[in-house]
């Protein structure tokens, strides 16, 4: 059961309105849960599939929805459209905005998980994890972002990543690969939409799911000091005016621990101007290597 929101004008979070992917189950429950309690108005999508995108249930979407309302929210339930099917996301912005006049601020928690190695993919599964982790959110950018555009008050876009666009992971090839797209989006459109005061941003969770649960990594680890409501702790601050300052951030959850992801460059080797013979690279590379 929801925790109960806060009074009436009183959440970081008053009277705004609050699109959720993935938002009946995980770490999109629990953003939604503490978005409601800190006073957002909120619009649900989540088809209630499986790891791999398969069997929809109405029924997780109904029983989250309700659940979040019995605690004081208001919630639109969207379960008709896959966020990663053709127009799905205007359709999804179009009914948010018809149903309470406004949107402030966009989640994006809908995944996939395919544990397959990359030689053993195939490519309907490959094409499925991009859709929902990078087209989609794609289409929540370009959709969400005008219509925040348009009401000229700003408004907040927290897109979710991973660790593995960064490091990598063993059998999710696709899914590092659409993450790291997320986070190229992230950090173009953050430059393109920031003067319109419109953020956007990623968060990297590491965090105890149904989709990480069964992991060696999770095997001794208390299901409570890597939730996924520490995730949701980040993701309302990122929505909210606290975090008006902050564009174009990978930021990294891992339970008590919350850390931004940043590009670096080596110093690099200076070699002549001519271009180097393939020997030369090799002699080189210790330097180019060197920090």
């Amino acid at each position: 059961m929801s925790e109960p929101r806060s009074e009436a004008g009183a959440g970081l979070l008053a009277d705004r309105v609050v699109l959720v992917t993935g938002a009946a189950r995980g770490i999109g429950r629990a953003v939604a849960t503490l978005a409601a309690r800190e006073g957002a108005k909120l619009a649900l999508l989540d088809r209630g599939v499986d790891l791999e995108g398969e069997a929809p249930d109405p029924e997780v979407l109904r029983t989250a929805a309700a659940e979040l309302r019995a605690g004081g929210a208001t919630a639109l339930e969207l379960f008709d459209d896959d966020v990663a099917s053709p127009g799905a996301v205007d359709r999804v912005v179009a009914a948010t905005i018809e149903r309470f006049g406004r949107l402030d601020g966009i989640v994006h928690a809908a995944a996939l998980s395919v544990d397959a190695s990359v030689l053993r993919m195939t490519p309907a599964q490959v094409e499925r994890v991009l859709a929902v982790q990078l087209g989609a959110a794609f289409a929540l950018v370009r959709a969400g972002g005008q219509a925040l555009v348009d009401r000229k008050e700003g408004g907040s876009i927290v897109l979710f990543s991973g660790p593995s666009a960064f490091f990598g992971a063993r059998g999710h090839a696709a899914l590092g690969a659409a993450q790291a797209g997320v986070v190229a989006l992230v950090r173009s459109a953050a430059l393109e939409l920031r003067r319109h005061r419109v953020r956007v941003n990623a968060l990297c969770p590491t965090a105890r799911t149904r989709a990480t649960e069964a992991l060696p990594t999770f095997a001794a680890i208390d299901e409570t000091s890597m939730s996924p409501a520490h995730v949701a702790s980040v993701a309302v601050f990122l929505l909210s005016p606290l975090a008006e300052e902050v564009h174009g951030e990978a930021i990294g959850v891992a339970g008590a621990r919350t850390y931004a992801i940043r590009p670096r460059e080596t110093t690099g080797s200076f070699g002549p101007t001519k271009p180097l013979d393939p020997r030369e690279v090799r002699a080189a590379w210790p330097e180019v290597l060197k920090p």
